[in-house]
């Protein structure tokens, strides 16, 4: 498994691996890696001749600058569990080699996506992550990039980033990883109290009966049982939306959608914490 630092090693090993015809697969990460990101990893060996991960912790996608520094930040055990992984290179690109005119997005509009659930309570974050993710495409030039369903939301903005600038690389949605307990692994879980992480499976309990209780009820009543649950909880909700999965749209109606996914968002103590579940 190769380190790479510097861009100029990197633009020549993707040289090396297009003059070889292999085809490349891409992880971009945040580092403070758990086994979710290995699964991202591990469909990118079996589908590719040659992995990347990046871990880059963007800055442009943190509205919260408190968050950013806090923001847990693990190289070393990072690069102990890529090297079971099958992983072929781990890019640690500098923030000038993201960003050469200076730490700012890009402005982007994805037809309304953007502005929806963490859109809504995250202003500026998907230009933050539109402008890195393209950036590395532009670097990498994949064949293939993985991205967990976990950020739902993140994944349809990467699709639609894809298909707007027409950019030759297949992104392939890699399920949720959980914890045994139904907690969405996340690098943010290692900042939990003991407390919160004990309450924190609670989340896709909630999510788990709230799709059971849909079957029988309409969407107002179903939100309203979500919100009553995690009253009962020491956990604060912030947003429980029921959206339609390929526009994101706020659903009133089930009968009129195809495919709902319930998306959440909650605070375990200071850290916040969000998750997804397809309603059909």
């Amino acid at each position: 498994m190769i380190l790479i630092k510097s861009l100029g090693e990197l633009q020549s090993l993707i040289q090396n691996q297009k003059n070889l015809h292999n085809k490349i697969g891409f992880v971009p990460t945040m580092g403070a890696l758990h086994d979710g990101h290995i699964s991202l990893v591990k469909d990118s060996v079996e589908q590719n001749d040659f992995t990347i991960v990046s871990i880059f912790v963007n800055p442009t996608q943190f509205n919260n600058k408190e968050d950013l520094k806090k923001y847990p930040r693990t190289e070393e055990a990072d690069i102990e569990i890529l090297k079971n992984s099958g992983c072929d290179a781990i890019f640690f690109p500098k923030v000038e080699d993201i960003y050469p005119e200076g730490e700012k997005s890009e402005i982007f509009s994805f037809d309304g996506i953007e502005h929806q659930m963490e859109g809504k309570f995250r202003p500026g974050h998907f230009d933050g992550v539109a402008t890195v993710v393209n950036r590395f495409f532009e670097i990498i030039e994949p064949d293939k990039a993985y991205f967990g369903e976990k950020d739902f939301q993140q994944l349809r903005i990467i699709q639609e980033l894809v298909k707007k600038l027409n950019l030759n690389v297949q992104i392939v949605p890699v399920s949720i990883m959980r914890e045994n307990d139904g907690l969405a692994m996340s690098s943010r879980n290692m900042r939990l109290t003991k407390e919160m992480r004990k309450e924190s499976p609670k989340i896709y309990q909630i999510l788990s009966e709230a799709k059971e209780f849909l079957k029988l009820n309409s969407i107002a009543e179903t939100k309203n049982f979500v919100q009553e649950k995690f009253n009962q909880t020491k956990l604060e909700l912030e947003y429980f939306e029921i959206a339609e999965e390929k526009t994101l749209a706020p659903a009133s109606e089930k009968e009129n959608h195809k495919n709902l996914r319930g998306f959440i968002a909650v605070f375990a103590g200071e850290i916040r914490l969000i998750d997804n579940i397809s309603l059909n």
